[in-house]
Parts: structure tokens; C-alpha cells; sequence
């Protein structure tokens, strides 16, 4: 079924892609800052900062330079969640995960291009050592804790060879309920390389 499911939205993005006037993909690096390591009278809160996140993104640009988009970055590394609720003091390897999918407006100029983007999305905080089994997903080594999120951002391309750009990038997350980081909200800043499909180009 979940086989099913992905080959229908690749199918579906493919043929929004065939129609776009432009599509644009591309592959990053980056990191996430966050506020600092906090504590009140009951918990105490690590930072969500650092680490090394590669990501994916791509942007579809269909009529009059607005389209739709979306991304995915991931902390390369698992880290060590370093927090306690109440008396209990929480040590576990954890990676997070963060998605969006967007509104674009998106502009090309010769050599330079940007994009500004809003929307919703997630963060999906992992945390392993712990045999999670279900009837729809199988057995992972992991408990996930997700929260909502709303985003924001915007990069610069530069076509530094035909249709391949380079690309600096800034993205914001406001994160509903991030409990596990005393609600803190999250930006991440990446450099990706990627290649564009534009007519006319």
C-alpha cells in the first residue's frame, strides 16, 4: 500500500513537472541554530543547534512565476538528547528531521534567480534504542515525536554552468509544541547545488 501510495505522488509530481514552466531540484548541506540550553523548576531543555543536515528540495513553478515546493533536511549524525522532565534525566541517541511543502514565488534573470517561499510542514524528532513495532509500519528501532510546523524562506540561485546553480538558503520553523526544547522555534541555513528546467533558457 505505501509502495502504491509513493508511486502515485511521483507519477503526480512527473506530470505537474511536464506542465511547469519551470522545475527546479536540488541537493544541500547545512546546519540548524536554535536557542540555547535552558532550564525552570521542573526540566531542563538542550539546544537544537548544530549538527550537519543534508536535504532535498525541489520547486514547481507553473503559471506567472507562483508554483509550489517542498524540502526535506535531516541531521546526518544522531546526536545525544541530553534533557530532563521532572526527576528523570533523559539520555537517548535522537536525529531530527525536518519537511515543508510550500508556496513559491520564484523569479530567473540571466544568471541569477531567487525564490520566496511560506507554508507547512514538521519536525520529527527520533529517538533510537527503542523497538517500535506497528501493524502498518512494521518494527523500527525508534519512537518518533512529531510536531507541526509552520515555514518560511527564501535563497538566491546563481547558474554558474547552463542550467546548474549553487544556491545559499534560509529557512525558518515555527514549531508547534517542541516540548522536548522548551517550544523553541528553529532556522537552518544550507548551501545546495542543483539544476534547473527552464524554457527558453
Amino acid at each position: 500500500m505505501r509502495k502504491l501510495l509513493v508511486s502515485l505522488v511521483v507519477v503526480f509530481a512527473l506530470g505537474l513537472a511536464a506542465q511547469a514552466q519551470e522545475f527546479h531540484a536540488a541537493f544541500g548541506f547545512g546546519t540548524v541554530t536554535a536557542p540555547s540550553a535552558s532550564s525552570n523548576a521542573n526540566a531542563s531543555f538542550p539546544s537544537l543547534s548544530g549538527g550537519l543536515y543534508p536535504s532535498f528540495s525541489g520547486n514547481v513553478i507553473l503559471w506567472h512565476h507562483i508554483g509550489f515546493g517542498g524540502d526535506v533536511a535531516w541531521r546526518a549524525r544522531q546526536t545525544i538528547y541530553s534533557g530532563t522532565q521532572g526527576n528523570f534525566g533523559i539520555v537517548q541517541p535522537y536525529r531530527p528531521i525536518f519537511y515543508d511543502f510550500n508556496g513559491v514565488y520564484s523569479r530567473t534573470y540571466k544568471k541569477f534567480g531567487g525564490d520566496v517561499m511560506a507554508g507547512i510542514g514538521g519536525e520529527d524528532l527520533r529517538f533510537y534504542g527503542v523497538l517500535n513495532c506497528g501493524s502498518f509500519t512494521g518494527c523500527t528501532n525508534y519512537v518518533s515525536s512529531n510536531h507541526f510546523a509552520g515555514h518560511f524562506g527564501a535563497d538566491v540561485r546563481y547558474y554558474f554552468w547552463g542550467h546548474a546553480f549553487i544556491r545559499p538558503e534560509a529557512h525558518y520553523y515555527v514549531i508547534r509544541n517542541n516540548q522536548e526544547f522548551n517550544d523553541a522555534n528553529a532556522s537552518r541555513f544550507a548551501i545546495s547545488i542543483g539544476y534547473s528546467f527552464l524554457p527558453g533558457f
